[in-house]
């Protein structure tokens, strides 16, 4: 028998919120697309079916409420494999192979559930059809930690001197509501945020009547757009002045919504605590999905 007691977590909201992430109204509110997600996965993994629905070696997770619970309890426990086989009665395997399935389908789910951010903008007529009622926009950098490469040039690549550690990056831009609108593609930690910002393009694709609040990472986008605020830079051996600092800190103030989302975000030990998995770019895939779960929380609360 596993150890997770499935119906007790499902009944206490605490203890469903600790171990997924979800309390049990935003639980039910996801089942059903995650459910549809999951039909329409396994059509298209196995178009011609030899055996009939239900044939076979029964699965350990049986029911479509113990599929998404484990999923949830990954992204927000993030244990070994190991430990997910003794939790869950699985072989070693057997959790890589659950988690790599039902990771997709978690994501399509969050999809056909309007939660998953754009990866790029278009345009600005995207942006208003997308995200009417947008008051304001945060953009800023969030970073993960990872294994120190060993490859040299990777090393390099990957070494944040802002962390001051070896991370990977993400560009987001958030909404006064504390809504993820926009996340970039995982970049190396070495990349600056005012770099990546100008590949990614945020800026460009948001109206001039959407004020855009950045902090000093960013310098220098205020000569190319008339809608940016950014805070007053202490100039070299001179001083601020009192009214330069009110200004400042009213704009940490609002721009603290930004730095609130990405903290619902890292309740996810998948996208917070040292990356682990060894695919390739998959980093990028947990952090676009714990992010649709964020806003889903958001939609869902």
């Amino acid at each position: 028998m596993p150890m997770i007691n499935l119906e007790r977590a499902l009944n206490q909201d605490r203890l469903l919120r600790a171990l997924t992430g979800l309390n049990r109204k935003a639980f039910d509110a996801l089942l059903p697309s995650f459910e549809q997600a999951y039909e329409a996965s396994r059509i298209a993994a196995k178009p011609q079916r030899q055996r009939a629905i239900g044939g076979g070696r029964k699965a350990r997770l049986q029911s479509i409420e113990a599929k998404l619970f484990y999923i949830l309890f990954y992204f927000k426990c993030y244990p070994t494999f190991d430990l997910a086989g003794i939790l869950f009665d699985l072989d070693r395997s057997q959790t890589h192979e659950w988690m790599h399935g039902l990771q997709p389908v978690l994501e399509a789910a969050l999809g056909h559930e309007l939660a998953l951010p754009e990866r790029k903008l278009r345009s600005i007529e995207a942006f208003m059809e997308m995200f009417p009622g947008v008051e304001r926009v945060m953009i800023d950098g969030t970073e993960r930690p990872i294994q120190r490469p060993q490859d040299p040039d990777k090393q390099t690549l990957n070494y944040s001197g802002k962390k001051r550690r070896h991370t990977r990056k993400h560009l987001a831009a958030v909404d006064q509501r504390k809504r993820v609108l926009v996340l970039s593609q995982a970049r190396e930690g070495k990349v600056h945020d005012k770099r990546l910002e100008t590949e990614e393009e945020i800026a460009f694709n948001i109206p001039d009547a959407i004020p855009i609040e950045v902090d000093l990472g960013f310098q220098g986008l205020q000569s190319e757009y008339t809608n940016i605020r950014i805070p007053h830079k202490k100039p070299r051996g001179g001083e601020l002045t009192e009214l330069q600092k009110q200004e400042n800190r009213a704009l940490s103030q609002s721009r603290v919504v930004c730095e609130n989302a990405f903290s619902g975000i890292k309740r996810y030990g998948a996208v917070s605590a040292i990356y682990r998995n060894r695919i390739e770019d998959f980093d990028d895939r947990l952090m676009l999905t714990a992010t649709g779960l964020w806003n889903f929380y958001l939609m869902a609360a």
